[in-house]
């Protein structure tokens, strides 16, 4: 157990020395590994909040039925019920719909306001909570074919342009990250290499010991992957704080603007599950940079 921590000590040193013989050239592949984590967490962490979105929609997302002057609910209910897509729904009388509107607006006589109007200007209404999203149209279809339904609204449209640009956010990310990935694998590789060169005298006095390939060129590894876990890092931070800044710049947002921010904000899950991928990300192109490295050299 000594020797393994006695070993374990002289990799860390080594390590730690190397990245402070490495300057500015450390810099240079920190910067670009940071750069690829930020811009992929960025996507990464809006997919995810765009799929919630998309769920919050779903779970919320409730067809309106508006029916004829003079048509009953007790007629029409039963014929939305027995419908196979629907999950729930809720009667809402013209009455009622009033009362709440003329609250909204600040309004407190609402019998003067109606004696203005002369009568309640709005209708019967039939709330219909559909079994998911992708059965709305197709509910929304059938509703309006009953009768004494005047009119059926949903919000399908705003829902398909949301996953449309989930879907090219999605082809985006996967670009971006791709291309960045082997910049950052080619400059952490650069950087490791000329490290490499710099300390070829004392490589060659190692080897002349009887040190070997793996002993010698393990530390190199080593700063390969700690350039990853520095850039994951910091990339995680600057996420983190745009993240802040734009939660208490939409906290007195109006109430829709609110439902938005909910759906945006991510789970306990991801919220810890995000900064391991970064930090798992960054290590694995340090070590592939690293190892493309010294592969030559160790040969």
């Amino acid at each position: 157990m000594f020797k393994f921590f006695t070993k374990l000590d002289y990799l860390l040193k080594e390590t730690f020395l190397g990245l402070l013989r490495g300057g500015w050239m450390n810099w240079a592949a920190v910067s670009t590994v940071t750069v690829l984590l930020f811009l992929f967490g960025l996507s990464l962490q809006s997919s995810w909040q765009l799929e919630k979105l998309l769920d919050q929609f779903g779970s919320q997302l409730e067809v309106s039925v508006y029916l004829n002057a003079g048509a009953r609910f007790e007629a029409i209910a039963p014929i939305v019920e027995n419908l196979p897509d629907v999950a729930a729904m809720q009667t809402i009388t013209k009455e009622q719909a009033w009362n709440k509107l003329v609250k909204e607006l600040g309004i407190s006589d609402i019998e003067g306001a109606t004696q203005q109007l002369g009568d309640n200007p709005l209708v019967d209404e039939i709330k219909v909570k559909a079994r998911n999203l992708q059965v709305v149209p197709t509910l929304a279809t059938q509703l309006a074919k009953i009768p004494q339904v005047n009119a059926v609204q949903y919000v399908d449209e705003a829902v398909q342009r949301i996953a449309q640009l989930h879907q090219g956010l999605n082809w985006i990310t996967l670009t971006i990250t791709i291309i960045l990935t082997s910049t950052a694998i080619a400059v952490t590789s650069t950087t490791i290499r000329l490290i490499v060169l710099a300390r070829c005298r004392e490589i060659e006095i190692m080897q002349l010991v009887g040190a070997t390939s793996t002993w010698i060129y393990l530390p190199f590894i080593l700063q390969g992957i700690a350039f990853g876990l520095v850039g994951g890092a910091i990339a995680w931070s600057f996420i983190s704080l745009i993240q802040q800044f734009i939660t208490k710049l939409l906290a007195n947002q109006p109430e829709f603007i609110q439902f938005l921010t909910n759906g945006l904000q991510l789970t306990s899950g991801q919220t810890l599950l995000l900064p391991l991928i970064l930090l798992g990300f960054g290590a694995t192109v340090g070590l592939l940079g690293s190892l493309f490295a010294v592969r030559r050299f160790a040969r």
